[in-house]
């Protein structure tokens, strides 16, 4: 039997209960949890901003050691994934390959049969969830040998907000040389300050509070930043001010507040792009003027929902190769066990942590 943190219902305590192993089927695993990490996403659904199958086991970024194989696991290059490697894996799993959008769109994460380990698969179904002892890989599971110069613990402080963090800038097209503003400097803005930089930005100015986690951003490569202590116009003149008046070539939102939409419209220059990636749940409206903010601005603007394998894949593939330069492991600043899932949580919501992550086997880290 396994332990598993159990979230019953919206806004109910996180409990303990013990599962049976699956049985395992060819091409399919079960991991001994190294980390999972304690996303906004897992206070999302504790408040009930997202329609799940309750009671679920939450945790949908992951590491963990293969504790048994089903036989024929491999990797998208064809090698063989056996007990003892150190894995991640695509939480997204049974998209189908054979609807619109995944194959006329070529958009898999808006595929209606999508399923997402630790959001929509239920407690009932199984070890479906990185809050637990053990994780079933079913058939299917794209998982990533993480390589021997990467440690988990660097991986995991990026977690889901590395892999999102790389899909906006993707989609925002950075060219070497330009200004970029990030809104929010919880962990997806922070991989976005990283990716950003690493993509050849000039002039990086986060945008956020608490003090703490602007001067992290400094460390992810930021080169101004600006607190919410100011008022939304001093914003806007402060940026422009380290922009040559014009305001940022691309302003990415990363905060999950419905204002930094608007402000982000603001703040980016005349002909510039705006990717927003923050509002995964809905934390109410927000009120712009399409003319003066939009139209007249000629603003580009791009939504983006969710990840893909490439992302997963190259995500490990960067933490890996710039882990020294970019202190991801250090965004680490809260280890929690399986009983103290709730303290996880809160930490979370309440901002105390950076990243903050569940150790069900302490033994093994």
């Amino acid at each position: 039997m396994y332990r598993a943190a159990v979230m019953p219902g919206p806004n109910l305590p996180v409990r303990v209960e013990k599962f049976a192993p699956p049985t395992l089927s060819p091409g399919a695993a079960l991991l001994r949890t190294l980390y999972s990490e304690v996303c906004g996403t897992d206070v999302h659904l504790h408040r009930g901003k997202l329609k799940v199958p309750f009671p679920i086991i939450p945790g949908h970024v992951s590491v963990g050691v293969v504790e048994q194989s089903g036989g024929g696991v491999r990797d998208i290059e064809g090698n063989a994934i056996k007990e003892g490697d150190i894995v991640t894996f695509l939480d997204v799993h049974e998209t189908c390959n054979n609807c619109y959008y995944c194959l006329v769109a070529r958009q898999p994460t808006k595929c209606p049969r999508r399923k997402v380990y630790g959001i929509s698969y239920s407690a009932t179904d199984g070890l479906l969830g990185g809050w637990s002892e053990a994780i079933w890989m079913k058939s299917g599971v794209k998982m990533i040998k993480l390589p021997s110069e990467l440690a988990p613990e660097t991986f995991i402080g990026g977690g889901c907000g590395l892999v999102t963090a790389l899909h906006a800038v993707d989609m925002a097209e950075i060219r070497l040389g330009e200004s970029v503003a990030v809104l929010g400097v919880g962990p997806v803005g922070q991989s976005i300050v990283a990716f950003a930089s690493l993509s050849g930005a000039s002039e990086i100015i986060a945008v956020g509070a608490p003090q703490a986690r602007l001067d992290f951003a400094r460390r992810m490569g930021a080169t101004s930043t600006l607190g919410l202590d100011l008022s939304p116009e001093a914003r806007v003149d402060a940026v422009r001010a380290l922009t040559g008046g014009r305001g940022p070539d691309v302003v990415i939102e990363g905060s999950g507040a419905p204002e930094a939409v608007r402000d982000a419209l603001d703040l980016v220059r005349d002909g510039g792009r705006v990717v927003v990636c923050g509002q995964y749940t809905d934390n109410g409206s927000i009120e712009i003027n399409p003319h003066w903010q939009i139209n007249r601005k000629h603003v580009e603007i791009k939504g983006c929902w969710g990840s893909r394998y490439d992302h997963f894949h190259r995500a490990v593939a960067l933490s890996a190769r710039y882990g020294s330069q970019k202190p991801w492991r250090d965004m680490v600043s809260g280890r929690f066990t399986l009983d103290q899932a709730n303290e996880a949580l809160a930490a979370v919501e309440s901002r105390t942590a950076i990243k903050a992550v569940i150790t069900p086997n302490p033994a093994l880290v």
